[in-house]
């Protein structure tokens, strides 16, 4: 026979097309529409229903940038469409093809019930099953003209990412507003048809595709276009047999769970979100009513949140699935956040907030943390997932990587502790799958654990801006129940995937250490004063957190003092709501960091208030000068997380500060700094060993400027080229020195450079070995990287940056590909390049992007090896925000010269959490010590469920076995060891000798410890 494979798929795909999906409505009448177009920011649907209505005609244009129009529909079902199927058709104007990221609606009854949504994929309201003719139809759409920022060319520059900036131009122009008799038959012949269609083209050439192919060709004989209604049951019968051959025993399985990945905020402000998910979910709790098996999963407890403050009716149908077990809530955390730059206790928080939530809420846990869409996975993060009580861990962006195919897709991930979780990525690399023929036989093809396990996830609905699963999509799934030549696909919860995945797989592969994404690199950076929000958020809170349970602890009759929960709670919620993995790494638009740098004024102002009145109840009443210490280790006398009167500090002696022919000198007991007249240092000596720590000949403090425009995704990368080319910005404007107050010796430096400028302060505090920098840059560059730059004369096979709880180790060279692809990567507060018997680290309170490089020079004698370590300071991408880093920045960041792990994490701390003077009667013993090399105190407060224990957690922080002790200045009853999220552990038992719990931990460990008060 001849090949006529071509002949037979192009006619199926233009009859499909053009011909089967326009008549699934066979008739339709149009609704007659009014409207009402607000003037600014949205209003509650009840509001809406009872505003004033003027006539509507469809094709008018409606909806500037980000406003809200109401449209009302009205109609009647027409007498002669008796016993038929009927629904409204809604087109706002959509384009099929930008699915969440433009218009929206969401649709309410005439009695303010919500129905569902309408957007470009989904734009039908079911009505009836069963018209009986003549019903009066009432419906009201709340419309959200939201803007395409992301269009054909994505990456263009947009004044449309802010409501102050968006143009009043009416973006769109309705097409439709119908009621329509739905064709049931039709629409199930046009599922039938594309399922074998995008099967066949998966299958190799042989008997299965063939008859596919004539069985096409059969169905579209029979098929009569102009007559498809009544010609479609005949068309589905010639398909009944091809469609009736079950799947091979060995096939794929693929466990489908209905999705919508909702980005709390991205290419729309969190206003927006809150809509898009009202009208996500509303749409999923029909499609559950509506079907037997589909289930749909929702992350984020502040996505629950939003929708029961905005939308209770929505929320009302949710709960009534997640009780009947269709609508699951996964992840445990408050939002999908960023994982690799928030603080240990921030993700603790993350976890804490989110399964407290969900057990208030629903009477459930999640068992397992889904992150589809994060950009990197913290090495910390197995062990925080595990002592939170989660069993499995999902997500799939590694798929993204530029250079090199992650090996493994089912796995055991290992982190910095030993800690392991269970992890799945989906091999359809895609968490917006539509179960296309593609996308299931990807899912077969990739699956890389085959030989001992049956299947993989899919998560299956439009995502980013929302939208989720539709009935097509149920409908593609009930065809791939059983199909020859396909995987199969059944609606099921992960935690029962995972749960067989584990029985197949017992000795699962293991993967070590971070995943790192090849990919979105420059997250670390962009919106510097979004991440210079969120780190100063996180230790107020800390701080607050601290002085709060101290003061609680010692509340008296005469000082009482009440825990603040409720406030810390919100402060806590609104920081981690920033953490979501397009705020805090700085890829939204201009509006949601706007918005961003207001809340983080707002969450210093709360912080900075209960820290008031923590102190001043700890403190009293009082004229002298307390000095109090919110860090970990004591600092000129006064204790660590206690105070002290000034007056009975002693005083330290001031660093000397000298002027030469060349520079200045600055000196302590500790280094000897050398600055240059460009005000570069030119050499850091530790006294005590006598190493230089800046290389011979080599300048430190160097600022440096590259060229900046990746080849897409402009917030979100910065391409290895851009190192190809590089300014350092030595011209000096003015340079001076001085000694401080504080008994510290500064040099301050002014440059200017482009349309920018920029001031430091570069000094020595005595007894310290931190050569600190103050910088404030006037930055007004155009697709520019500013970093500083620190050559050291250390012979650093490793650099150790600090992530949650710990530090990684990543090695300097670039001997493989997955080296080589790391040329930017992660850091929190330290990055520390040693040798044995010497090290120096960079310190910073707002900075999570760094690079080494490793140089050799050969003067004849023993190589020179110098380890260059660079801050990344600022950005200037164009998209998605035009103004990214426009204007004043500041930034702190220090040379810690003569240092190791210990003395990294320290310096790093008290930069972090500087000492506050405060005025009162009396300083105070801090209410927890904790005694042993390499134990670090992370958090002190008073117990989530309000019981009035004291809650202290510890970690090991140098990477070794550790023994010490945590002591508690109260009177204590009890200690037991609890999970990160407080609960009981099976062995939680701690003795005491009076106040004291000794410990003993492993490298890396966290460890949580509640003591009863007595």
């Amino acid at each position: 026979m001849h090949d006529d494979v071509s002949l037979t798929t192009e006619r199926a795909r233009r009859v499909l097309t053009e011909r089967v999906w326009p008549a699934i409505h066979s008739e339709s009448a149009p609704l007659e529409v009014s409207w009402h177009e607000l003037p600014g920011e949205p209003i509650a649907p009840s509001e809406g229903l009872a505003l004033d209505y003027t006539p509507y005609e469809v094709g008018t244009p409606w909806g500037a940038a980000w406003a809200t129009t109401w449209f009302r529909l009205r109609g009647t079902v027409p007498a002669q469409w008796a016993g038929r199927e009927v629904e409204a058709v809604i087109d706002l104007g959509f384009d099929k093809d930008r699915p969440g990221f433009q218009c929206e609606g969401l649709v309410y009854r005439g009695d303010g019930s919500p129905v569902k949504s309408v957007n470009p994929r989904n734009q039908v309201v079911p009505l009836t099953q069963s018209a009986s003719g003549g019903e009066e139809i009432e419906l009201y759409v709340e419309g959200a003209a939201n803007p395409v920022i992301l269009d054909a060319h994505p990456f263009l520059p947009t004044e449309q990412g802010d409501i102050q900036t968006s143009s009043a131009r009416k973006l769109y122009e309705t097409r439709r507003l119908d009621l329509a008799v739905l064709e049931r038959e039709v629409h199930d012949l046009a599922l039938d048809v594309q399922v074998l269609l995008e099967l066949q083209a998966e299958l190799p050439a042989g008997p299965r595709r063939m008859r596919i192919l004539q069985a096409l060709d059969d169905a579209l004989d029979v098929l009569d276009l102009q007559r498809i209604p009544e010609t479609a049951a005949d068309a589905r019968a010639q398909l009944a047999d091809v469609l009736a051959s079950p799947a091979e025993p060995s096939a794929h399985v693929i466990s489908a769970v209905g999705h919508a990945h909702i980005d709390s905020a991205w290419l729309w402000p969190l206003r927006e979100t809150i809509r898009k998910v009202a009208r996500t979910t509303a749409s999923m709790a029909e499609l559950i009513e509506g079907t037997e098996d589909f289930v749909y999963g929702m992350s984020s407890a502040q996505q629950y949140a939003w929708v029961k403050e905005h939308r209770p009716e929505v929320y009302a149908r949710i709960k009534e699935a997640v009780a009947a077990g269709r609508f699951l809530p996964l992840g445990g955390m408050w939002v999908e956040s960023d994982t690799v730059m928030p603080a240990g206790e921030a993700l603790v928080r993350q976890f804490s907030q989110g399964q407290r939530f969900f057990e208030r809420e629903f009477g459930i846990r999640s068992h397992g943390v889904w992150l589809p869409d994060s950009f990197g996975y913290s090495p910390s993060l197995p062990q925080l997932i595990r002592r939170s009580g989660f069993d499995w861990f999902f997500t799939q962006k590694i798929s993204w990587n530029q250079v090199n195919v992650f090996p493994h897709h089912t796995f055991e991930w290992e982190g910095i502790d030993g800690s392991r979780v269970f992890t799945h990525f989906p091999p359809m690399d895609t968490y917006n799958s539509e179960l296309s023929g593609e996308e299931v036989a990807l899912a077969s093809r990739q699956f890389r654990e085959s030989r001992h396990a049956t299947g993989s996830i899919a998560p299956v609905g439009h995502g980013d801006g929302g939208g989720g699963t539709t009935r097509e999509m149920v409908g593609r799934a009930k065809r791939l129940a059983d199909l020859e030549g396909s995987a199969q696909v059944r609606w099921e919860h992960p935690d029962e995937f995972f749960a067989r995945a584990r029985r197949e797989l017992e000795t699962p592969p293991v993967w070590v250490g971070e995943l790192y994404l090849e990919l979105h690199r420059a997250t670390l950076t962009s919106q510097h004063k979004t991440k210079q929000g969120n780190r100063r958020s996180e230790h107020l809170l800390i701080e607050a957190e601290v002085w709060a349970a101290t003061a609680a602890a010692r509340s008296t009759a005469d000082r009482p003092f009440a825990y603040p929960y409720d406030e810390l709670d919100e402060l806590w919620q609104r920081v981690l709501l920033h953490q979501f993995h397009d705020i805090l790494p700085g890829t939204s638009i201009a509006w949601v960091h706007r918005e961003a740098a207001a809340a983080y004024e707002e969450i210093r102002s709360g912080a900075e208030a209960v820290i008031d009145r923590a102190l001043g109840a700890l403190v009293g009443t009082g004229d002298s000068s307390v000095v109090v210490n919110p860090a970990t280790a004591a600092r000129a006398g006064v204790p660590p997380l206690g105070a002290a009167v000034a007056g009975d500090l002693p005083t330290a002696e001031r660093t000397g500060l000298h002027e030469t022919d060349t520079g200045y000198v600055l000196e302590n007991d500790l280094v000897t700094v050398t600055l240059s007249r460009e005000g570069h240092v030119t050499s850091a000596v530790d006294k005590a060993s006598g190493r230089d720590a800046v290389a011979p000949g080599r300048e430190a403090g160097v600022l440096q400027l590259h060229q900046d425009f990746p080849n897409k995704w402009d917030a979100w990368d910065v391409d290895r080229f851009y190192q190809n080319s590089v300014t350092d910005l030595r011209d000096v404007t003015s340079i001076s020195a001085a000694e401080q107050d504080d008994g510290a010796a500064a040099v301050t430096v002014e440059r200017t450079f482009g349309g920018s400028s920029v001031r430091q302060v570069i000094s020595l505090e005595p007894g310290s070995r931190t050569l600190r920098f103050a910088q404030t840059t006037d930055w007004h560059e155009t697709e520019k990287f500013l970093k500083v730059a620190f050559p050291l004369d250390v012979r650093a096979e490793h650099t150790a940056a600090e992530t949650q709880f710990g530090y990684h180790k990543r090695v300097t060279h670039t001997n493989t590909s997955w080296e080589a692809a790391k040329f930017e990567t992660s850091m929190h507060r330290f990055v520390l390049a040693e040798e044995p018997g010497f090290g120096a680290a960079l310190v910073n309170d707002s900075v999570y992007g760094y690079d080494v490089t490793r140089t050799v020079g050969d003067d004849g004698a023993a190589p020179q090896v110098t380890t260059t370590l660079r801050l990344s300071l600022l950005r200037a991408p164009r998209f998605p925000d035009p103004e990214t880093d426009q204007g004043a920045q500041t930034h702190v960041y220090g040379l810690v010269v003569g240092a190791d792990v210990a003395e990294a994490t320290e310096a790093g701390i008290a930069m972090n959490l500087p000492e506050r003077t405060v005025r009162g009667d009396h300083g105070f013993d801090p209410l927890v010590t904790a005694s042993g090399e390499g134990v670090v105190v992370s958090g002190v407060k008073l117990a989530d469920d309000r019981s009035g224990d004291l809650v202290v957690r510890v970690y090991e922080g140098l990477g070794r076995r550790a023994k010490g002790s945590v002591t508690v200045d109260a009177p204590v009853s009890r200690a037991r060891t609890v999970n990160l999220i407080e609960d009981d552990l099976q062995q939680d038992a701690v003795e005491l000798d009076g106040g004291t719990a000794a410990l003993a931990l492993s490298p890396f460990e966290v460890r949580t410890l509640r003591f009863t008060l007595a």
